[in-house]
């Protein structure tokens, strides 16, 4: 018999037939019901902070405030959480002028005024000064020299001008630094490239991934970043796969993300029966372009069997990577030929050669298909993969090569699922 499952793409939902015995897990992260409002649990978090004063307390008529955003490529409730903050702000005394938003773009694309007015809302934008993050322009960094373990710190500048610098962002499980949130506004947020390159190199050449695990060495080198910069506080968020605010964290920048990390991990933690040959997911709510859509192979990575294949359902409606279209040229290339190629100075853009050695390491393990229509078949070949109109047509590739009889499991959220394996227990 089969069944009907449709997963997320873009706006829309992607529907395939499958035979039901052919299905070993359907997972996805916890779906919460009868959720307070989110506004309720932001004012609750502000009320409540963690590790500090309450913010309208360690400020004063003369604070220069910056406050870092993450972008449109996260779901994290910005226009809610920014007035909120600004009440707590004039409630201190701070004056709108002494205020600034640097949106933390890492090294993505700019946000266009559109882009900014849904995310942070219209009246945000009249209020108070807000700045795109520009990783590339040497003008708007500072740097700050090197950690205790040799990262070079050039974070933007704006930090210098600001007596408290406040970071909003969300925690989900997340391959480099273990989960989003926390120091990684800051770094890769408001960082140079050298600083995101490093970091990067430093998890892809510790593990295959980071995936879920909290203490880490990168992690590590984030928060001695945030250090340099002076950034103390983060604003971090939960949220469900509708993107509800599960609950809100305030405080510094170290003891609010580890609070955070252990609602997210009961959110997004999915007990998963093992290993099967094939795993399918959809990228959602990943799935710009597929420098954010990676995002999934990771925890396909942690799912499928040695040799086995990977389905990513993804939209892509930007294609591979926007600020980063040279990885074409060698991210389809083996990790050895990739890594050789960083060190010696062939690949320019060691961001995205270490994002390139990622995939490279996965491709290792399994074979990886993409769905897509922002990505043909050309453009997926240069990355090393191989490409299908349709989920069916992707599984019966899958099928072809490993036998009638293996199974599926299948990732509804992938980007945002930790696979909680039983020999992780």
């Amino acid at each position: 018999m089969s069944c009907r499952i449709s997963l997320p793409y873009g706006t829309d939902q992607l529907t395939f037939r499958i035979q039901r015995e052919k299905i070993a897990a359907v997972l996805s992260p916890i779906a919460m019901e009868e959720i307070p409002p989110a506004a309720e649990k932001i004012q609750e978090a502000l009320a409540n902070p963690i590790g500090c004063q309450a913010l309208s307390k360690i400020v004063s008529p003369t604070t220069r405030v910056v406050i870092l955003c993450d972008d449109n490529t996260r779901l994290t409730p910005a226009n809610l959480i920014v007035p909120a903050i600004l009440r707590e702000l004039a409630g201190g005394g701070v004056r709108k002028e002494n205020i600034k938003i640097l949106m933390a773009l890492g090294t993505h694309r700019p946000m266009t005024p559109e882009e900014l007015k849904h995310k942070l809302g219209a009246g945000v934008l009249t209020e108070v000064e807000v700045i795109n993050h520009d990783f590339r322009n040497p003008a708007t960094l500072h740097d700050f020299g090197l950690t205790e373990n040799g990262t070079p710190v050039k974070v933007n500048r704006l930090v210098l001008e600001a007596d408290i610098v406040i970071g909003i962002g969300s925690i989900v499980p997340h391959h480099i630094p273990g989960y989003s949130g926390g120091a990684k506004i800051v770094q890769p947020g408001i960082c140079g490239e050298d600083t995101t390159a490093a970091t990067h190199l430093l998890s892809v050449r510790t593990r295959r991934n980071m995936l879920g695990i909290v203490e880490n060495k990168v992690r590590e080198e984030m928060e001695a970043i945030a250090d340099k910069a002076g950034v103390k506080y983060v604003f971090n968020t939960v949220l469900d796969p509708q993107g509800q605010v599960v609950k809100a964290f305030f405080g510094d920048i170290r003891q609010a993300f580890r609070a955070g990390v252990e609602t997210s991990r009961r959110v997004y933690g999915i007990p998963a029966p093992g290993r099967t040959p094939i795993v399918l997911a959809s990228s959602y709510p990943c799935d710009l372009e597929f420098w954010q859509a990676h995002k999934t192979l990771y925890p396909c990575d942690m799912l499928v069997e040695e040799g086995g294949s990977i389905i990513i359902v993804t939209p892509c409606p930007e294609g591979v990577a926007v600020t980063h279209p040279e990885m074409l040229e060698f991210a389809g290339q083996s990790p050895d030929d990739i890594d050789a190629q960083i060190e010696e100075g062939i690949i320019k853009d060691k961001v995205a050669g270490a994002l390139a050695l990622a995939w490279a390491k996965v491709r290792q393990h399994a074979e990886v298909c993409l769905v897509s229509h922002g990505i043909g078949p050309e453009m997926a070949a240069k990355l090393g993969f191989k490409h299908a109109a349709t989920v069916e047509e992707a599984l019966d590739q899958a099928w072809a090569r490993l036998g009638k009889g293996a199974k599926v499991t299948v990732l509804t959220h992938g980007a945002d699922t930790l696979p909680l394996l039983p020999e992780d227990e």
